[in-house]
């Protein structure tokens, strides 16, 4: 599996900005609240993708948002680690204080503010020569909850966010899992994670 699987939705970001999200659970409302919003679909390597082109972060930000809400109802159980969606009707976006990667397969993270080194330490991260890392038996589902909390607990101290997933194109999007394998076990839902979508 991939870390794009373990949440009934899942917003994330291409390298070439495109706003991608895959719906893991059955959610009849997902497709039209999706494609009413601007996302167009495409069959790939077994997984409906609902995907948003390269457009302005207002944009992404404000069609995202406005899904991300109309799926609520359905379901809680939503993560958004995209970068493309970033914006504030406020202002410039924060300086950032912390970078995840997850395309790699195990998440690690770098900082550039002492008060984001605070905020990984009480988050689970660990320090490593070259920055932070969660430890090697957290599980896919359990990383992406803790990268979606951090991201909140930094964005509310005042830090921007970068995360990478490592997806240079949707045509580098992970295949759908096996039907085949073991459902993952029943975890309580993540909250939607990202204050930018919250009205």
């Amino acid at each position: 599996m991939a870390f794009i699987d373990h949440h009934d939705v899942f917003v994330g970001s291409t390298t070439d900005g495109h706003t991608f999200v895959t719906i893991n659970r059955d959610l009849p409302a997902a497709h039209r609240i999706l494609t009413r919003n601007g996302f167009t679909t495409r069959e790939h390597q077994g997984r409906t993708l609902y995907l948003l082109p390269p457009t302005s972060a207002q944009e992404a930000h404000d069609r995202t948002g406005h899904a991300l809400h109309e799926l609520l109802p359905h379901t809680m159980d939503i993560v958004d680690l995209s970068w493309t969606t970033r914006w504030m009707d406020s202002g410039p976006l924060p300086e950032t204080g912390a970078r995840f990667d997850l395309s790699e397969g195990r998440v690690t993270a770098t900082v550039d503010a002492d008060a984001a080194r605070e905020v990984l330490e009480q988050h689970a991260f660990q320090r490593t020569p070259t920055g932070y890392a969660l430890p090697g038996e957290t599980s896919e589902r359990e990383s992406v909850g803790i990268v979606a909390r951090a991201e909140i607990h930094l964005w509310a101290l005042g830090h921007g966010v970068e995360v990478t997933l490592g997806i240079p194109t949707p045509d580098a999007i992970p295949p759908a899992p096996s039907r085949a394998s073991a459902p993952a076990p029943a975890q309580p839902p993540q909250p939607a994670t990202s204050k930018r979508h919250i009205r």
